[in-house]
């Protein structure tokens, strides 16, 4: 997720240098990118009943605020415009907790949706099975005695 949020963060920079003043829809579009990545990778953890997901969710966001700050600055010294080490704080505070945020609130938003998904497949599972029972109340298969 640091990566990702990392190269998008970047892009974005790039862009902004090129169209200072149109990036309005450049933006959103990265954002529900980085939104939907963490929201459905999480849906799939639920879904699949990955142990300690919400944990291993809840570390991943504290790992991917900081790394992605330094890849951002990284990404911007090398490709847009030879950003220096000073920028590097900046990307530390407000931008780690930014992109935090932008992996836990949505990867919590997939635990959940992903967890009812998981609940609601037995339960259908069920419902076909009880209507192959036969409507005698007999269990199929087993001859009745006389």
């Amino acid at each position: 997720m640091a990566l990702l949020h990392g190269a998008a963060v970047t892009v974005l920079a790039k862009y902004e240098v090129f169209n200072p003043t149109d990036k309005t829809l450049f933006t959103s579009l990265a954002l529900a990118v980085l939104v939907g990545a963490a929201a459905g990778w999480s849906a799939v953890d639920a879904w699949q009943g990955k142990p300690e997901r919400g944990k291993n969710w809840f570390i991943a966001a504290l790992i991917a605020g900081p790394v992605s700050g330094v890849l951002y600055v990284i990404g911007r010294a090398v490709f847009v415009d030879q950003t220096g080490a000073s920028e590097l704080g900046g990307a530390l505070t407000g931008g780690a907790a930014f992109s935090a945020l932008l992996v836990l609130i949505p990867a919590g938003l997939g635990l959940f949706v992903g967890g009812l998904i998981a609940k609601k497949a037995p339960a259908e599972e069920e419902d076909d099975e009880d209507e192959a029972q036969p409507a005698s109340g007999k269990p199929a298969g087993k001859p009745s005695q006389a």
